[in-house]
């Protein structure tokens, strides 16, 4: 038990969502690296045009799973397909709760037969390791926390990514040849400079690209090997600001509530989780209010997860899951705001939007949407949004009304009119680059 824990924090607050909601709270950026390097725009337009380099070593969680039982419990907590899961593949790890909804994501790499890491946020890695530990489970874990968690010392792991049109004749130059040819989200273990690295196959958004991990002890050498290999095509270093602005192109929600807050049945879970974990401090802000902590819970339908759930096994959330497969949901899409009402709303010089912020999308003053993931984006010249809207609005090209601003919280009616601006957006696909959308995904399982 962690004390004060997650339910003492409820307790006091009266509600999940009187502890979570935060107005006004500045997004999360990575912790030790630098924020920009040559400029916002200029990173995002690297990924896009040429090739890019993201050091992405310390804003993520690890927990390795070990032992005999170790794919019994992965698959006992998930909905993924673990009777196709291949010694050095990687997949997006989707465990859900009792009522059908996400935890958090992740991304699981098996390393051999019993062993796996996985990395992201911390909710998934906490999930595991629960229901690992009260079920007798013959496994063993290793947590490496975030460098904004890890008081002193460096990761153990180095997590380079590079991606871009380029992306492949880099690796080429710095390996002195290609390498073997690999499945989307598979991996090879190698060697780069001297250096064992495992080449994951992966680009975040939606081109090209590896991901490079490895014992951080030999960090320095690896970069410098991908540097020299990067200059002759331009490589670009993407600081910790433009690298979270990724996802909104790609489609990927990175931040999903994690339903856990209600349920009675996980009262023994909020009280092994502290009030100052992710599950405790991860804070909700927008203008779209709910005083009920569920209506921000989302399914992994919603997130497009449907291709990673097999109902083949048993799982926490089995029933409820299948049950939700047909259900009538809203639909993911990329908002396109109106630039005339970016520089009204948010100044001549939008600067680094970047927000997680639950907005609400309107039509003719109607519900019918909450934003997710909103950055400005410099190559489109404009801000984007990942949003879920009801499917009649959801058809690309489709004309609806973001609301910009922060609601107080309780005490104040969730559709209080609080003069609020309306930012106009266009509807478009998610994920809005093409890349992504046409070619990314067609092998992701």
């Amino acid at each position: 038990m962690n004390a004060p824990s997650l339910q003492d924090g409820i307790d006091r607050a009266g509600s999940a969502i009187n502890l979570l909601w935060k107005p006004g709270v500045a997004p999360w950026t990575v912790p030790v690296v630098q924020p920009e390097y040559v400029g916002w725009s200029e990173e995002q337009n690297a990924w896009r045009s040429t090739v890019a380099l993201s050091d992405l070593s310390y804003h993520m969680s690890d927990t390795v799973i070990e032992g005999p039982d170790a794919t019994k419990l992965l698959s006992a907590v998930s909905a993924n397909n673990y009777e196709n899961f291949a010694i050095g593949q990687a997949k997006q790890f989707v465990p859900v709760s009792y009522d059908g909804n996400i935890i958090v994501d992740g991304i699981l790499l098996r390393e051999s037969e019993n062993r796996y890491t996985l990395t992201g946020v911390p909710a998934a890695q906490n999930w595991v390791k629960y229901h690992g530990t009260t079920g007798g489970y013959d496994v063993e874990f290793s947590t490496d926390p975030d460098s904004s968690v890890r008081k002193d010392g460096d990761p153990k792991l180095f997590r380079y990514q590079i991606q871009g049109p380029l992306a492949l004749e880099l690796v080429e130059r710095a390996f002195g040849g290609p390498l073997p040819e690999t499945k989307f989200f598979h991996s090879i273990v190698t060697e780069l400079a001297g250096k064992p690295v495992r080449a994951l196959r992966h680009g975040m958004a939606g081109q090209a690209g590896y991901e490079f991990i490895g014992d951080y002890a030999d960090h320095a050498e690896v970069k410098a090997a991908l540097m020299a290999a990067g200059e002759p095509l331009g490589l670009v270093l993407v600081g910790g600001l433009a690298y979270f602005t990724n996802g909104v192109e790609s489609g990927w929600v990175p931040t999903p509530t994690p339903a856990i807050y209600t349920d009675p049945r996980l009262e023994d879970y909020r009280r092994s989780l502290g009030l100052f974990s992710y599950e405790g401090q991860k804070p909700l802000n927008g203008s779209f209010f709910s005083e009920d902590i569920e209506d921000y819970y989302l399914s992994p339908y919603d997130l497009g997860y449907g291709r990673s759930i097999s109902f083949n096994h048993d799982f926490i959330g089995r029933e409820a899951l299948l049950a939700a497969k047909d259900a009538p949901r809203r639909t993911k899409v990329t908002l396109e705001f109106d630039v005339d009402d970016v520089h009204r709303v948010l100044g001549d010089d939008p600067g680094h939007t970047l927000t997680y912020a639950r907005h609400r999308v309107e039509s003719e003053g109607e519900l019918v949407g909450v934003t997710y993931y909103t950055a400005l984006i410099g190559p489109v010249g404009t801000v984007l949004s990942l949003a879920l809207v009801d499917a009649e609005h959801a058809t690309p090209g489709t004309r609806v009304e973001v609301v910009w601003g922060e609601h107080p919280g309780a005490g104040t009616a969730p559709d209080a009119d609080l003069g609020f601006p309306r930012i106009r957006a266009t509807v478009q696909t998610s994920p809005y680059d093409e890349f992504a959308r046409t070619q990314y995904r067609l092998n992701r399982v």
